[in-house]
């Protein structure tokens, strides 16, 4: 494990690091080859649009608030306590239609390059810009639905 031992206080990520991607708090609590876990603040109204991990079975475990994920052609509504399971290959955009801040954690596996990719987004507004990055590290995004 690239951590080592111990425990990451739930003050605080590894090295003290935090990133701001698309507007979420995203906090590393553990990262190795084959996984990284990042604790994640999702602000009201906000969301990552429909992306693809090709290499990389993703989930997150809901601690407060509600999110919505679209998947598999579906709504998929989670609250505290539940498990949202997105297995490699599978489309799937994450939503705070809310009204409130969604606290969760994230998890990846194996980690591939979503760590760096989430250095080389913090801050990043362009969308084109982290279009250009996530593809770089792995992680596709869909195009937006046609307009009819």
């Amino acid at each position: 494990m690239q951590n080592g031992a111990g425990v990451t206080s739930a003050e605080k990520g590894l090295d003290n690091v935090s990133w701001n991607v698309v507007g979420h708090t995203y906090t590393p609590k553990l990262v190795s080859n084959n996984a990284f876990i990042w604790h994640a603040e999702i602000p009201a109204e906000t969301f990552v649009p429909p992306h693809i991990h090709p290499t990389q079975d993703e989930w997150i475990v809901m601690l407060e608030g509600e999110l919505e994920v679209e998947m598999g052609g579906s709504v998929h509504k989670a609250g505290p306590g539940d498990t949202v399971r997105m297995p490699m290959g599978e489309a799937h955009g994450i939503f705070n239609r809310s009204g409130k801040t969604a606290t969760c954690v994230f998890g990846v596996a194996p980690t591939r390059k979503l760590f760096d990719l989430f250095g080389a987004l913090n801050g990043i507004t362009d969308p084109a810009e982290l279009v250009r990055l996530s593809a770089l590290h792995e992680v596709d995004f869909l195009p937006p639905p046609d307009e009819a």
